[in-house]
């Protein structure tokens, strides 16, 4: 079984800073996924990839989020993080987390992030 869950979403002003965290567990072992990621949708609009990173530590991020999200993980804490920085009103979105095996993909529920003045 694995079980992803986010937390740390909220209301804040254009140009605040929120930090979304991902708990993950699994019944084999802890972090073994090939790919965890942040993904988003905001009314009326796709899906889409936020940020991500491998097993090997490469990092991906989307062109608009470049330079003020940072993804990361505590292996210690079985979690991943999002530190987003410099929000602003595009920003406001569902967040998902995202984490796929070899053969398997993972969702979140989802977490509300919403940057209003």
């Amino acid at each position: 079984q694995v079980q992803l869950v986010e937390s740390g979403g909220g209301l804040v002003h254009p140009g605040g800073s929120l930090r979304l965290s991902c708990a993950a567990s699994v019944s084999g072992s802890i972090f073994s996924f090939r790919t965890m990621g942040w993904y988003r949708q905001a009314p009326g609009k796709q899906r889409e990839l936020v940020a991500q990173v491998t097993r090997g530590g490469s990092t991906n991020y989307a062109d608009s989020v470049k330079g003020r999200f940072t993804i990361s993980r505590d292996n210690a804490k079985n979690t991943l993080y999002l530190q987003m920085n410099s929000l602003k009103p595009e920003d406001t979105a569902v967040y998902y987390c995202n984490a796929a095996l070899l053969l398997e993909t993972f969702w979140g529920q989802g977490t509300q992030v919403t940057i209003s003045s």
